[in-house]
C-alpha cells in the first residue's frame, strides 16, 4: 500500500466524522395531550401510549399489537380485539339505552386504510343499543362480554377503545342481502354519508359493500362514547 492510498484512505475517515458531528442529535417529540380521535388511525395507537410523533404506524392487526402500540386482548370467543387508550366513568350502558359515540374507523388494508371519523363534525353516530342498526363488533365493545376465558369489560362514559372488529362482527350481512343498499339507514351501521365530499363513502364502500369483492378485511375503530347528552 503506497504512502499516497493511506492518505486517501484517512481523509475519507476523517471527512466522514466531521459530517457525523454536524448532525442535530435526535429528540423526542411527544404529541400533546388530546383525544386520541384528534390523530388519524396512522398516528393513534403512538399518541395513545406517549410514542415519539415521528414514530407513526399503519392501523394494522400486526403493528397494532406491537409494543409500541397498545397491547390488544383478544376474547377468544367473538375474535374481536380491544384496548383501552382512556377508561371512563360512571355506569356502563344496557340494551335497549341509547349510545352516542364518536368514531373514527380504518381498515387494515389498502393505500388509504383511513376511511371516516365523526371527529370534529358535530354529529355523533346514535342508535339505540340492541335494535339491529349497528354491526355487532361495536356493540360487542360498548357492552362487553363475559363466559369466555378472556370477557370484554363494558365501555364508561367518557372511555376510549380501540377495537379491531373481525369481519363476522362487521359488515359481511350486507353481501348476504338480495338488494344490499348500502345506504346510512337502509343497511347496519355506521356507514360514512355518501354526499360527504371527503371519500370516505368511496372508500367504505370498496371494502366493505362491493360485491365484486366477497372478503371483507378486519375494521379498525377508535371508538369515544358519551355519557346523557
Amino acid at each position: 500500500v503506497t504512502m499516497k492510498a493511506l492518505i486517501v484512505v484517512a481523509a475519507v475517515v476523517l471527512l466522514g466524522c466531521a459530517s457525523a458531528l454536524q448532525q442535530p442529535a435526535a429528540t423526542n417529540q411527544f404529541p400533546t395531550r388530546r383525544s386520541i380521535l384528534s390523530l388519524p388511525p396512522k398516528a393513534v395507537i403512538a399518541a395513545a401510549t406517549g410514542a415519539s410523533s415521528a414514530a407513526i404506524i399503519s392501523p394494522s392487526t400486526a403493528n397494532a399489537a406491537k409494543p409500541n402500540g397498545l397491547i390488544l386482548d383478544k376474547s377468544s370467543e367473538s375474535g374481536l380485539k380491544w384496548a383501552d387508550a382512556k377508561q371512563g366513568t360512571g355506569q356502563p350502558l344496557k340494551p335497549g339505552m341509547v349510545a352516542s359515540i364518536d368514531y373514527s374507523m380504518a381498515s387494515t388494508v389498502g393505500r388509504q386504510p383511513q376511511i371516516y371519523t365523526t371527529k370534529d363534525k358535530g354529529v355523533p353516530y346514535r342508535w339505540t343499543l340492541g335494535d339491529g342498526s349497528t354491526i355487532a363488533g361495536i356493540e360487542l365493545a360498548i357492552l362487553g362480554s363475559s363466559g369466555d376465558d378472556n370477557s370484554i369489560p363494558p365501555m364508561l362514559p367518557g372511555g376510549i377503545r380501540r377495537v379491531i372488529i373481525p369481519a363476522n362482527l362487521g359488515y359481511q350481512s350486507i353481501l348476504n342481502e338480495k338488494d344490499p343498499k348500502c345506504i346510512e339507514g337502509k343497511d347496519i351501521g355506521p356507514i360514512p354519508p355518501k354526499n360527504n365530499s371527503d371519500g370516505g363513502y368511496q372508500r367504505w364502500y370498496q371494502f366493505y359493500c362491493n360485491p365484486r369483492i366477497p372478503y371483507q378485511p378486519d375494521i379498525v375503530l377508535d371508538i369515544k362514547l358519551y355519557g346523557k347528552r
